[in-house]
């Protein structure tokens, strides 16, 4: 009824409560601000001030003629328009031609346009309304409410007094909840006013629409509010976090299943469990400052316990999971349910969510000195190879062919190169090392072969045998793209130099996937293993026209089959 009874806008009551005592008023006001924090209220107190008879420190007396008039509508020189359903350039033009006329019963004639920005789906009518705007009668105020001050012309709102509406603090809507509980007779208990306070999200209509809904029970308290808003509770909601950190899928849905059937909504439930994963969140990123932001619904304890089970990634993948949920669909139950899986299995899906799930579990699993992967096999017990089967000829029988050849698909008889002959061809060169550098003699079949470090003497300057050596040693310790690389001679070659292996690299790409510190360390590491000495290793890029030349016997032995071609 009064500026005073308005709660949690001060900065705007207390300049609109002067304006009416001094009488600065302004011909055009602006209410912008988020639903149900008092524009259209505060519009129509102001309406009622300015034309009250006998105004009380800047508030309406609410028991002149002109206040009764306008609390019961009889005086009709204070219009409320509704722009969501007028906001055609006729209907503005009827208010511009009317406004000129002075008022019958008061002192000035208000329009109150409530959802002003509606105006903005017809750009003439906002035009219309810019002209009296722009020169108005000195006993004609505007005051237009809008919840989406962006979409008013900057010419609108250059032309009218802006008064910003805030977000009201959940301790004063809970104080007048209770206020207004004590003066209906309703038992509101304290807790539960700061729960629907909560739930409120900064609206005091909210706040009072959801305290009317829980005015059907006699005592209110929280229990009687999560009952009537369909929720689970801070309590159940944790049990069902607990379930999804473990990833415990059917203790997820029994849970659920119990909510369900004790008649809580699933899009509801869901949002309590966001809710939860915000608060686990802000307590992580923000341990000190962040209090102030926290919803108050949990403690300490349980916050604390979930953020040390729970990493960022995996509440911020959680939260987009329940966002995404479609639970205003026509099955919420199963949307919900399946919500739960994806909570619950991260892994199971092939999403950007569910691969960021399976790196942090990676992550926490090494942080913990867990193996992230099996480990490798010792040497002393990897088993020792199969030995390769004899060659056969090239007359071999239909059954050692692969399943999908055919006799269509053979070649011409003089055109078959036989196995043996390829395997020939393919087979690696003989090393002249010295008798120490020579290979061991072959293993009992139960041990793998030891490698022996070779003395410094005994590898010639130059030779090649190290390098291959080394290239053999290598094997699993490199990603198998760039060992792949490697092992292609005209992407990189090496060469023993004394105490220098210079590796030359034959394409960029090879240089960038090859030529990198850690790479360095492993060939040093492996070459002092297979020299017994420290070897440097050196990257270099191939000179300009020092191509690789091919082996022409083996091209020669390949072009002999139909479907192979060398140029």
């Amino acid at each position: 009824m009064t500026f005073d009874d308005v709660v949690g806008q001060e900065h705007i009551t207390s300049t609109l409560k002067r304006q009416v005592q001094t009488g600065r008023l302004s011909h055009a006001y602006l209410f912008s601000g988020t639903r149900g924090t008092g524009k259209t209220t505060c519009a129509r107190i102001l309406a009622r001030a300015v034309n009250c008879e006998h105004p009380v420190d800047g508030n309406p007396c609410n028991q002149c003629a002109a206040c009764r008039g306008i609390l019961d509508e009889s005086i009709l020189d204070v219009v409320e328009l509704d722009a969501a359903s007028h906001n055609g350039v006729d209907d503005v033009r009827a208010l511009r031609d009317e406004a000129v006329f002075s008022p019958a019963s008061v002192k000035k004639r208000v329009y109150i346009i409530d959802e002003a920005h509606s105006l903005a789906s017809s750009s003439m009518a906002f035009n219309a309304l810019l002209k009296i705007l722009e020169e108005p009668p000195e006993h004609v105020m505007f005051i237009l409410c809008t919840t989406a001050p962006q979409k008013i012309l900057p010419t609108i709102v250059s032309r009218c007094q802006r008064h910003s509406f805030t977000r009201i603090e959940r301790s004063a809507i809970a104080a007048r909840l209770s206020y207004v509980a004590g003066q209906e007779g309703m038992d509101l208990t304290a807790e539960a006013a700061d729960l629907l306070a909560q739930m409120a999200d900064g609206g005091m209509r909210d706040a009072l629409s959801l305290l009317d809904q829980c005015a059907a029970s006699e005592h209110i308290d929280e229990a009687a509010v999560l009952s009537a808003m369909g929720l689970a509770g801070s309590r159940r909601t944790a049990e069902l976090l607990e379930a999804v950190a473990a990833g415990d899928v059917q203790r997820a849905l029994t849970q659920f299943t119990q909510l369900w059937r004790d008649g809580k909504e699933p899009a509801g439930i869901l949002d309590e469990l966001a809710g939860l994963m915000r608060d686990v969140l802000i307590l992580q990123v923000a341990p000190k400052g962040g209090e102030g932001l926290l919803s108050g619904l949990y403690d300490g304890k349980t916050l604390r316990r979930f953020a040390a089970k729970l990493s960022g990634a995996q509440l911020m993948d959680g939260m987009n999971t329940i966002r995404a949920a479609d639970t205003g669909g026509a099955d919420p139950r199963r949307a919900a349910e399946m919500c739960l899986v994806a909570l619950c299995l991260p892994e199971t899906g092939d999403t950007l969510a569910g691969l960021k799930n399976r790196v942090a579990r990676l992550e926490a699993a090494l942080k913990n000195g867990l193996p992230a992967a099996p480990a490798a096999m010792p040497a002393e017990e990897a088993p020792t190879p199969p030995r390769p089967a004899e060659p056969e000829p090239a007359s071999a029988p239909a059954e050692d062919m692969p399943p999908w050849y055919t006799d269509e698909d053979a070649p011409p008889a003089d055109a078959v190169a036989s196995r043996a002959e390829i395997e020939r061809l393919y087979a690696p060169e003989p090393e002249s090392a010295a008798p120490e550098a020579a290979a061991m003699p072959a293993p009992e079949p139960e041990s793998a072969p030891v490698p022996q470090p070779v003395s410094a003497g005994a590898v010639p300057a130059g030779d090649d045998g190290v390098w291959k050596a080394m290239l053999q040693g290598l094997q699993g310790k490199l990603d198998m793209g760039a060992y792949a690389m490697l092992m292609t001679p005209t992407q990189a070659s090496g060469s023993l130099t004394g105490d220098t292996m210079t590796v030359v690299f034959g394409t960029p790409i090879a240089k960038m996937m090859l030529g990198t510190p850690a790479n360095m360390g492993l060939m040093q590491q492996q070459l002092k293993t297979i020299t017994g000495r420290d070897i440097a290793v050196v990257f270099a890029d191939r000179p300009a026209g020092d191509a690789v030349k091919p082996d022409l016997a083996k091209l020669d032995a390949l072009s002999r089959f139909g479907n192979i071609k060398f140029e």
